[in-house]
């Protein structure tokens, strides 16, 4: 089965905000590399929420996920925070950089 994955609107603005300050602080060619990092995750997901390296965090709240966007040897430092919809939907809820508190930011 392929899952199907949906980004919510924070999830997207939160992607739009990484890649501005990746350009900003790093340039427009790091900005791409980390896209494509990024991508790659999500895409990861259509595995189905049991991947390796995805985590239950059900005190953020019952049912919610992440996983890693550093796997298959590239490197980064956010998280993709999730859910599962039902009827082989995933939601991309947030995308969330390693270092914050992940409860307080959800």
């Amino acid at each position: 089965m392929i899952w199907k994955i949906r980004l919510g609107r924070r999830a997207e603005q939160d992607y739009v905000e990484i890649l501005d300050w990746t350009t900003r602080s790093f340039g427009a060619t790091q900005a791409r590399t980390y896209a494509v990092t990024i991508s790659r995750a999500l895409q990861a997901l259509e595995d189905g929420p049991e991947i390796p390296g995805s985590k239950l965090r059900d005190e953020i709240e019952p049912g919610i996920r992440i996983l890693h966007v550093a796997r298959s040897g590239r490197k980064g430092r956010h998280f993709v925070v999730f859910r599962v919809d039902g009827d082989g939907f995933i939601d991309v809820l947030r995308l969330l950089h390693d270092s914050m508190d992940l409860p307080r930011n959800f």
